[in-house]
């Protein structure tokens, strides 16, 4: 999968190292191919070639001082003329550490800049004085799941090497999490809770920069961790450490084209570019094509998009450190990507061409399969800083083979702290009793369903959410799962006075320490153990009802559950951050609340009924005659009249939106929290889209029961009450059609406006949002990617550059009268390209396909057409929408993983795609909610997770519960499909997602749930030619 380009350095001006990576997009471990290269002679391996090379039997010793990981210091005496290997090795001896390959050496150059110690050098030709120079050992290689480290004594390392971060400032964090890291290192290093004791060690020990003003917030957090062994608590601060935006980060100084100061960094991921601390773009491996360096030129030459290609340029300080940069990026992507180690390459007779430098360790598969097979023996090993001073070292003795992540299993999201953990110390000192089970059962309470539905917007969610192991929507065309953000505004507890405060149904729980442990109903399936069997899954298939009227009805109970949430971020967390900071007037408090609370209170009632009435269906209570509640239509028929009598307040929804809009542009302080609310987790979507939920669930009512009477028979007991229930909620629907379609434009243009720069009053009355999506610009540079929007009065294209804002700025806007759009594919001999011509100027495109081409041009003649018969004011809308300034407004959502992901126009980018308003309405009947199977394409089992299908997004949870998304994957691109033989699924109701290389398998519990979700995301990813929904004004009040 990698191939040296060596590029010539002997001539002046030609690139001095670089590192091809062929197309392998999406390779991960377990890839079938690799090939590489390597300095090493052919048949030699690293060790022989240590051994083979020149040295003198009787050399004089040269002392070499390495500080370790607990900042002991020791000192080897070595060869003088010993390679970087031999001192490696000495140092892994002696620390008798097994998975070295994660770790290295590293020292100080002149400037100061930290640097790695190379294997295939001597240590005298990098180290300008090894016998005064300080090396330390560090962790080089930075897992994105540490549940791939098999070893407890490698994790204790990770620990540690994690505390040095903390104490230089190198993981920053916000308080809670930096207080909560302390408290679990203070465990594992003096033991339980002893007031006197913590406080008397931590005068004696820095952990924290600013520790004085945290103490009392870390002791807090350690007073719940008794009975936490040290192997738990180092487990715990990887677990928490790993979610964190700088975990395993180390920042190399540079420069954009523009001059914009930029830090650069390397991950498993790719290449990560940072403004500040805020990461602002991803570069895949599987976008990378090749990496190279020039002088001070760090080079990046992206795989082409379509006719699309790109080369980024970064500038670095100097030679040295842009040459040391592109060496850890060779290294970190061998070490991530590739399955075997790179083979010897024979050395060049006459010349060398650029740099020979190649990683000539273990790739991490390599080392996992090591590990797996050696068997090795349990070692003790000593914790210098611990009252438990030994422990037995465990190999891998019941650690899952697959990467398993941290947080399954363990904790609520927002608990701090818990001792669920999947890996323990098998001869710990601590009581058996403190041994927490490999897998948390779910308590009893978790598991029922009529639990109360309250959230905690105040409770400290101090541990970051879990990124599910893979990371998404964070870089351009990556389809790996996205952690969120985790460092958001703490609300802090607080009585609610205000007569528009929250009534008794929001009352919050602010006792996060209280929470139980995780209601996880089925964790991961490993093959070390199994927390659940197939033959368990069976027996519960067994026993449930198989008619598909019930897993019609449970459809309705899931997707509820899930409506329910998506209100609570109105009625109880966006209203908790406004009354707070008191940043709304006290009028549109009233309105926002007078209107959705009734709602909201509704709906709880009815779900709770939906629960109590599925429970009877399962036949889990004493009912006499289970067989009368085998049906749902009496409870559909009785709430659908209930919710009748809230259509005046759906009407409003309308006045809210454009009001709370309107607002929040005059008002200051209610910009500002209405900006920070929508960083935080709980708001996974815009928050404007959650106010058109309610209207949007009478669509799914009317698709559901329209469903359930197709099912039933004329004759059958619940056809009647479903009917019926059909009539009242489409009565509903028909009056609120025109609404929904207004607010849906209303929203799109709302969100638009904070992505655009350069345009004003986007949300102006009369403009309809019609199509955007990804075309290439014809330019005197060739073809180029522009994003292009196209509105009821005129066409936008823009570009979004690497660094910045992560904001569309606008080149060029063409109004729509007087346009001509004619195909040119032959008149300039690029595919699927067509011609707008219009009163400003003709701009020449091409899309990706014939079939976006001719997406584009339907909606551009419709619109053109429509733009015909308008008046000259949408000519003056133009004029004073569209200006030179630069609009201030920061992003709502960043590349970064500490802000909100990427919105489905960004994905539009990354992903070559389009979408029309009449897509975003499709998308609307189109939601799911659900548990699903989740299994990777190169994983052994299974994980059991609440699927949210909404926005042209997956978003996962590990329960119905929980407040926010572990984790999301866009779905724009990805095909459905059932599985082929190839993929070795023996399962049934499978589906299939597939991107590119990128594979995921799920599995549902019954043939009608497979086959909706087949349906619906089949629907929504694949965009159909557009239906006209630009209704005329003149017919607003006719139709229907």
């Amino acid at each position: 999968m990698l191939q040296n380009d060596s590029a010539c350095c002997w001539k002046m001006g030609e690139i001095e190292g670089t590192y091809r990576i062929l197309q392998t997009p999406g390779s991960r471990l377990g890839a079938q191919k690799t090939s590489g290269v390597s300095t090493l002679e052919p048949g030699q391996n690293l060790l022989t070639a240590m051994a083979s090379s020149p040295a003198k039997a009787h050399e004089r010793d040269l002392p070499i001082k390495i500080k370790m990981l607990d900042n002991t210091v020791e000192v080897l005496d070595i060869e003088s003329k010993c390679y970087g290997q031999t001192l490696l090795t000495e140092v892994y001896k002696h620390l008798n550490l097994i998975e070295s390959d994660y770790f290295g050496i590293e020292f100080q150059n002149i400037q100061s800049y930290w640097i790695w110690l190379e294997p295939m050098k001597p240590v005298i030709k990098q180290v300008r004085r090894p016998k005064t120079t300080m090396l330390r050992l560090a962790v080089k290689f930075f897992p994105p799941d540490p549940g791939q480290l098999q070893e407890e004594y490698t994790r204790y390392l990770f620990a540690l090497q994690i505390k040095r971060d903390l104490a230089e400032e190198r993981l920053t964090c916000s308080d809670n999490t930096a207080a909560l890291l302390v408290s679990h290192l203070l465990q594992s290093e003096i033991g339980d809770f002893d007031e006197s004791e913590d406080r008397e060690h931590l005068k004696t020990n820095q952990y924290l920069p600013n520790q004085e003003k945290l103490e009392g917030k870390i002791l807090e957090f350690h007073r719940k961790h008794v009975g936490q062994t040290p192997a738990e608590s180092d487990f715990q601060v990887l677990e928490i450490a790993r979610k964190l935006e700088m975990y395993g980060i180390r920042f190399h100084l540079a420069s954009d084209r523009e001059g914009t100061k930029i830090n650069l960094a390397v991950s498993h991921m790719g290449v990560l570019v940072f403004q500040g601390n805020t990461k602002i773009n991803t570069f895949n491996w599987s976008k990378v094509r090749k990496l190279s360096f020039k002088r001070k030129r760090f080079l990046i030459k992206l795989h082409p998009e379509g006719p699309y290609q790109d080369t980024l340029e970064f500038l670095l300080g100097s030679r040295d450190e842009c040459k040391n940069f592109w060496k850890i990026c060779v290294e970190y992507h061998t070490f991530f990507r590739l399955f075997d180690q790179p083979k010897p390459k024979a050395k060049a007779v006459f010349f060398t061409r650029g740099s020979s430098f190649r990683y000539s360790g273990r790739t991490q598969k390599q080392l996992v399969d090591y590990i797996k097979d050696s068997g090795m023996k349990r070692t003790p090993y000593e914790r210098r800083h611990s009252k438990v001073r030994a422990s037995t070292r465990t190999s891998n003795t019941g650690v899952p083979k697959q990467s398993v992540p941290f947080t399954e299993g363990l904790r609520t999201p927002g608990s701090p702290a818990s001792t669920a953990a999947p890996f323990h110390s098998v001869h710990s000192l601590a009581s058996p009793a403190s041994i927490p089970p490999m897998f948390a059962e779910p308590s009893p309470s978790s598991l029922d369903p009529r639990a109360p539905y309250t959230r905690n917007p105040d409770k400290t969610t101090a541990a970051p959410v879990e990124e599910a192991g893979r990371k998404l929507m964070q870089q351009p065309g990556s389809p790996v799962l996205q952690g969120l953000p985790v460092d958001h505004a703490q609300l802090s507890s607080m009585v609610l006075k205000s007569p528009l405060g929250v009534t008794a149904a929001f009352q919050v729980n602010l006792n996060a320490g209280a929470q139980g442990s995780s209601p996880l109903l089925s964790p991961v399936l490993s093959d070390a153990g199994g927390a659940r069997t197939e033959e368990d899954d069976e027996m519960k298939r067994k026993r449930c009802p198989t008619d598909k009227a019930y897993f019609i009805a449970k459809e309705i109970l899931a997707t509820e559950r899930t409506y329910l949430k998506d209100l609570e971020v109105i009625t109880v967390w966006f209203r908790s951050a406004v009354i707070k900071e008191n940043a709304m007037p006290e009028g549109l408090m009233t309105l926002l609340f007078s209107n959705i609370d009734p709602i909201y209170e509704f709906h709880r009632g009815f779900l709770k009924e939906i629960e109590q009435r599925l429970s009877l269906w399962e036949g889990r209570s004493n009912a006499h005659m289970k067989g009368d509640y085998q049906r749902i239509g009496d409870v559909m028929l009785r709430n659908m009249r209930t919710l009748k009598e809230f259509t005046s307040y759906l009407q409003k929804h309308d006045e809210v939106l454009t009001e709370l809009e309107k607002a929040t542009k005059r008002l200051k302080k209610l910009e500002t929290v209405y900006k920070e609310f929508e960083l935080q987790k709980v708001c996974y979507l815009p928050l404007n889209t959650f106010l058109l939920k309610p209207i949007q669930r009478l669509m799914h009512y009317k698709l559901i029961l329209g469903r359930l009477c197709k099912h039933y028979t004329a004759e059958h007991r619940d056809f009647a009450d479903c009917r019926n229930a059909l009539k009242e909620v489409t009565e509903m629907t028909s009056q609120l059609q025109h609404s929904l379609i207004r607010l849906e434009n209303f929203q799109k243009l709302t969100e638009l406006q904070h992505d655009l720069i350069g345009i004003d009053n986007l949300t102006a009355p009369g403009r309809e949002f019609i199509r955007e999506g990804c075309l290439y610009k014809l330019t005197k540079k060739g073809l180029q990617q522009r994003m292009f929007f196209l509105f009821s009065d005129m066409l936008l294209y823009t570009s979004k550059g690497v660094t910045g804002t992560n904001q569309f700025k606008i080149h060029g806007h063409l109004s729509l009268h007087g346009m001509l759009v004619e195909e040119s594919e032959n008149e300039w001999s690029v595919p699927h390209c067509f011609t707008i011509y219009s009163a400003q100027k003709t701009i020449v495109v091409a899309a990706s396909t014939r079939l976006e081409m001719g997406k584009w041009m339907e909606d551009l003649n419709v619109a053109i057409e429509m733009a015909k018969k308008s008046t000259e004011k949408s000519e003056m809308l133009l004029e004073n929408s569209v200006c030179n300034r630069s609009n201030k407004l920061p992003p709502r959502y960043l590349l970064g993983q500490a802000q909100r992901p990427n919105t489905i126009t960004h994905v539009c980018w990354y992903r070559n795609q389009s979408l029309s308003l009449s897509d975003y309405l499709c998308m609307i009947q189109n939601q799911l909610s659900g548990y699903l199977l989740r299994k990777f394409k190169n994983s052994n089992g299974w994980q059991k997770l609440w699927v949210v299908f909404t926005n042209f997004c997956l978003f996962f949870y590990k329960t119905h519960q929980d407040d926010y998304p572990l984790a999301s994957l866009p779905l724009l691109g990805y095909t459905v499909s059932c599985p082929v033989e190839a993929d070795a699924i023996q399962k049934d109701y499978v589906f299939k997602l597939q991107f590119k290389s990128h594979v995921y398998f799920f599995r549902a519990e019954s043939k009608y749930t497979f086959e909706r979700w087949m349906e619906v995301i089949k629907r929504a990813t694949s965009s159909p030619a557009r239906s006209s929904l630009l209704l005329p004004k003149e017919k607003d009040t006719h139709t229907d």
